[in-house]
């Protein structure tokens, strides 16, 4: 036990355990449920399809291991330099590697195309818009076109045609807030 204690406090290896520490720490918050497996995707690393946290702990087990191994075969600054680059190197195209069957378990997040209607016009397309009821066409960035559900909160009249602007969507319902543009406010 007290080489392998000495083998993994050792340069380059060392790196990576601190790093497998940091990870292990943090898959076990995720199992307390402290946090989520994907609540710190935020970066591309390479490895398109799966969560950042899952693609940066492969990274890191896998340099991890590979620094070890090297570490036992060679000895010396410069050769441990050589390790650490190398085990780079291998745990990147391992990850990229497993990160193709991994995608499967992890599906797109289809709800945040939703988000990005908020803030946009819409047309209404139903004769009229209540708190239980309504439908309207709102234009994507790319141009695309989608018919929506829609509800109101006030007491503003819709008809078909007008113009409102989308300002919340509600997840559970999983219909659009709007409002009437300010210009169709004085039609009305």
């Amino acid at each position: 036990m007290g080489d392998f204690l000495e083998a993994i406090l050792e340069f380059p290896t060392v790196v990576f355990t601190f790093l497998l520490a940091v990870v292990i720490v943090y898959w076990l918050v995720v199992l307390f449920g402290v946090a989520d497996h994907d609540s710190l995707d935020v970066v591309d690393v390479g490895l398109t399809g799966v969560p950042v946290t899952v693609g940066v702990s492969v990274l890191v087990l896998v340099a991890w291991f590979v620094s070890l191994a090297g570490a036992t075969v060679v000895d010396g600054v410069l050769p441990g330099l050589i390790v650490l680059v190398a085990a780079l190197v291998v745990a990147w195209l391992v990850a990229r590697l497993l990160a193709v069957p991994l995608r499967r378990f992890f599906p797109p997040n289809t709800n945040d195309s939703r988000v990005a209607f908020v803030g946009r016009t819409c047309v209404i397309r139903t004769g009229t818009v209540t708190a239980d009821f309504g439908q309207a066409e709102v234009h994507a960035a790319d141009g695309s076109s989608a018919i929506v559900q829609v509800r109101q909160t006030g007491a503003d009249k819709f008809a078909a045609g007008d113009t409102a602007v989308i300002y919340e969507y509600d997840h559970i319902g999983e219909f659009f807030w709007v409002i009437p543009t300010p210009g169709q406010r004085e039609l009305s």
